[in-house]
């Protein structure tokens, strides 16, 4: 529940992204996590975070490019760094109200409520830890089928075919930033509601 003050203050939109080693959080772990807001480049976090569980997926470990027996030697614990990650989120409060933002937000959501309630006893983003998920935000302001929404299509309708994405959390959720504010922005012409 917020407080009249709190709504007069923007929304600000938290791109997260979430590297793991595995499909569902639990059996498998969160290895970093990076947030960024829309708008507001200055404002990003960035965690890597020891994993939890002894299984992992050789090939979903392998598409972040980080190392299990670093991250066992030298990562925060899950509970150090979903504290450290609750408090970057709510110290956001003083300028506006976070809202999370994910592509897919299905995905990085899971992994972060899961992590935040398991490790800190609640989300900063909710008792839901629900958010705007790009690619059904930019179907409904588009018209356009569920096809066309995979990201690297929005970043060409954009323009911003030279923002990468490396499977970097922090790179990745800066990116996600990118994309939302120059969606947000964009005014979808009739051509591309068919």
């Amino acid at each position: 529940m917020t407080s009249g003050a709190d709504e007069r203050l923007p929304e600000l939109y938290v791109a997260v992204d979430v590297e793991a080693d595995g499909p569902i959080p639990g059996p498998y772990s969160m290895i970093s996590l990076g947030m960024a807001v829309a708008g507001r480049p200055d404002l990003i976090f960035y965690t890597e975070l020891k994993p939890i569980s002894d299984e992992f997926v050789p090939a979903a470990l392998a598409v972040s490019g980080l190392d299990r027996d670093r991250l066992l030697r030298e990562a925060p614990t899950a509970e150090e760094a979903m504290a450290a990650a609750a408090s970057w989120v709510n110290g956001l409060r003083r300028i506006g109200r976070p809202v999370f933002l994910a592509a897919p937000a299905v995905w990085d959501g899971m992994f972060v409520h899961w992590y935040f309630v398991r490790f800190t006893g609640r989300s900063p983003f909710g008792a839901t830890g629900s958010g705007v998920d790009l690619r059904s935000w930019w179907m409904g302001r588009t018209g356009c089928e569920w096809v066309r929404t995979r990201k690297g299509i929005i970043k060409h309708e954009l323009g911003l075919t030279d923002v990468p994405h490396t499977h970097h959390a922090g790179e990745d959720a800066a990116e996600l930033a990118q994309v939302f504010d120059a969606a947000l922005r964009h005014r979808p012409g009739r051509a591309e509601a068919g």
